[in-house]
């Protein structure tokens, strides 16, 4: 049996007209590019509408993917940047929409007590600015590192590592204000 062909390979033949290769891209990373999407928007519908507004646009966009930085980093990109295109979108319309607030829904299992820990702890990251809200979803929730997230938010690693500094006086202050720490 021959070994499935990897993400780089199968990107660099895709940016080269390849049908199958992009169709097999697209399959392979349909799930990442939606939880992302779920992670960036609250949920649907606009989950909904950004995972097609991606999957439609990398057609297009696959085309300027070179093989430099690792396929999932340049996708991770590509739905960060088409988040931040319908997050200004929406700005005007409604900016109370764009919470961090939903990103445990998908993994709340556990007692009452817990849940309100999530439910307290997600409300406090949904209200820090964006680009610390950003943060926190590649670094705590996707669990990358701070090199990888630097390169997909085009940011030194200095600056991520600050922001999550940033994230936790945030939250610690909060937790002080609302007599959780002492």
């Amino acid at each position: 049996m021959l070994n499935e062909p990897d993400d780089r390979s199968l990107a660099l033949d895709a940016a080269g007209g390849d049908r199958a290769a992009f169709a097999q891209l697209v399959r392979r990373h349909y799930a990442r590019i939606h939880a992302l999407a779920w992670r960036f928007t609250g949920g649907p519908p606009d989950c909904e509408d950004l995972t097609q507004d991606v999957c439609m646009a990398l057609g297009a966009k696959i085309q300027s993917y070179r093989g430099e930085a690792a396929f999932t980093t340049w996708l991770y990109r590509v739905v960060l940047n088409a988040a931040r295109d319908l997050g200004r979108k929406q700005a005007t319309r409604n900016q109370a929409n764009a919470t961090f607030g939903e990103v445990d829904a998908m993994r709340r299992a556990e007692d009452k007590a817990r849940a309100n820990d999530a439910e307290w702890l997600r409300t406090a990251l949904s209200e820090l600015k964006t680009d610390l809200r950003e943060t926190a979803i590649l670094v705590l929730d996707e669990g990358l590192t701070h090199a990888q997230a630097a390169d997909i938010l085009e940011i030194k690693e200095a600056t991520v590592s600050w922001r999550l500094m940033e994230i936790r006086k945030a939250i610690a202050a909060r937790a002080r204000e609302e007599g959780i720490l002492a």
